[in-house]
């Protein structure tokens, strides 16, 4: 049986809520390993996963992609006396040895205070074999490699910690819709607003045949990615053509990208209040672009009807990449598909709209039957992270049911 270690950071701050902050953490755990032999509790600050070998896949995708912990690890039990720790930790030395590591350092956390030593005392027995039999040196400020020993209901050892998502468990924060195109940023504030505990649900605005079914591809996969941290994602493609043909026809020039971010999120609170949303989420970065200055995010805002959070105003690409490199989407964001919104801005466009101007052309467009017949024709994909790790790693009876459940287009209802 193989046990990983999972590390609580910001839930232990929620002082009377944190039982329910601890048994959402466990819940979304579970529900990711439904298809595999695991067993999931907490207790004291630590999450538990206890496995067969078979099941170390699924665990670590769980681990990486489960928002509430800060970091991970794959631990050695042993017996809880000094001797035990001496000799476990002696082992882990002689692997990491074969990795190349030349140097250790030991750290420990007694949380059992009827442990025999405390904490420094484990600290300075715990690798005197290492230190006896010369298999690494001694390095207590920039080491190679760290064994930490945890003294809990039994002793923990490990060498090999992971980050983790940090934040909040998801379900704990209401529920946004993400305006998702086939960049770098929406994806990114999707995720973003996902470690705030935040369940998210997308939309996709599509204008075939001026965007092409591969850019629609992109974006299923961008959901696809997102939802490994969401636990379970629903993406909304609308079909916009007409939309964006009457924008072209009846605005000024200028005007176009304004006005089809002023119609997108007009359909967007529309599916928000449909599905229950709290809030609109976008990936406008503060003067990233020209539809993105103060006064153009004030006229885009003005055609919302609910909340809309900008989980990146404050960064800047440099960053907003970071986040991409590091949650998996970046290779898919910056594929050759262009998007609608691309593909119709127009040379010159205006950088700081007055509300007033704005709202008079938005009236003129003359878009709401178009709208309503783009919300009415929506197709939706459900994506569960669930089902992808039973498709790759599921073992248990359930698992091509389980499957079948990820990555699916919905009927449209009659």
């Amino acid at each position: 049986m193989v046990t990983y270690l999972g590390k609580l950071g910001e839930l232990t701050l929620k002082g009377s809520n944190l039982k329910s902050f601890e048994k959402l953490l466990v819940q979304n755990a579970k529900s990711y390993l439904l298809s595999v032999e695991a067993k999931v509790h907490l207790n004291f600050g630590r999450l538990y996963i206890e496995c067969d070998e078979s099941a170390c896949p699924a665990v670590e995708f769980t681990l990486n992609h489960l928002t509430g912990i800060t970091g991970w690890a794959k631990a050695e039990v042993c017996g809880k006396n000094i001797e035990s720790i001496q000799k476990k930790v002696l082992e882990l030395a002689e692997s990491e040895k074969k990795r190349g590591a030349q140097t250790f350092k030991i750290e420990a956390k007694r949380s059992d205070k009827s442990f025999e030593l405390d904490s420094y005392g484990i600290m300075r027995e715990a690798g005197n074999l290492v230190y006896e039999q010369k298999i690494l040196d001694v390095d207590v400020h920039s080491p190679d490699v760290i064994f930490t020993v945890e003294v809990r209901d039994k002793v923990y050892v490990y060498s090999d910690s992971k980050k983790g998502c940090r934040g909040l468990p998801v379900g704990c924060s209401g529920k946004g819709l993400l305006l998702l195109s086939g960049g770098l940023d929406s994806p990114v504030a999707g995720y973003r607003m996902i470690r705030r505990g935040m369940t998210v649900e997308c939309v996709y605005f599509h204008s075939y045949p001026y965007t092409s079914e591969e850019a629609q591809k992109k974006v299923e996969k961008l959901a696809e990615i997102v939802s490994g941290y969401g636990i379970r994602l629903h993406l909304n493609t609308i079909p916009f053509t007409q939309v964006q043909m009457q924008i072209k026809k009846k605005s000024p020039e200028n005007y176009t990208t304004l006005m089809l971010r002023m119609c997108m999120m007009k359909v967007a609170t529309m599916l928000a209040k449909r599905i229950g949303a709290d809030c609109l989420i976008t990936g406008e970065s503060l003067g990233q672009v020209a539809s993105q200055t103060v006064e153009n995010m004030a006229v885009t805002e003005s055609a919302c009807g609910l909340p809309l959070l900008r989980p990146l105003v404050g960064l800047d690409k440099e960053e907003i990449i970071a986040t991409a490199r590091e949650i998996g989407t970046y290779e898919t964001s910056i594929l050759p598909y262009e998007d609608c919104c691309v593909l119709f801005s127009p040379k010159h466009p205006v950088l700081r709209a007055p509300l007033d101007e704005a709202q008079e052309i938005f009236k003129s467009l003359e878009v709401d039957s178009l709208i309503e017949e783009a919300f009415n024709n929506r197709e939706l994909m459900r994506f569960e992270a669930t089902g992808f790790v039973a498709q790759n790693w599921g073992t248990k009876e359930n698992t091509e049911k389980l499957s079948k459940d990820h990555a699916v287009l919905i009927p449209k209802e009659k």
